[in-house]
């Protein structure tokens, strides 16, 4: 029982720090637009239960805001 937690917690681990080492070269616009992206879609699925819908909507307006404030930031 373990074992089937411990390989998908495993291969989240490794998935991650291999997106995170792509995003070395991104502009402070363009990791405040893909964070941003992130947080609004785990808001968006976690206020309506799961939705595609929220999830896809919460991703846009939190890329839109995260682009916004990452214009602002010098």
């Amino acid at each position: 029982m373990k074992t089937q937690v411990r390989l998908p917690l495993t291969l989240s681990a490794i998935v991650l720090s291999l997106s995170l080492g792509a995003c070395a070269s991104m502009s402070h616009r363009e990791v405040s637009t893909m964070v941003g992206t992130a947080v609004g879609g785990v808001v968006g699925a976690a206020a309506t239960g799961g939705s595609t819908v929220g999830t896809v909507g919460g991703a846009v307006a939190g890329g839109m805001i995260g682009n916004e404030l990452g214009k602002k930031r010098r």
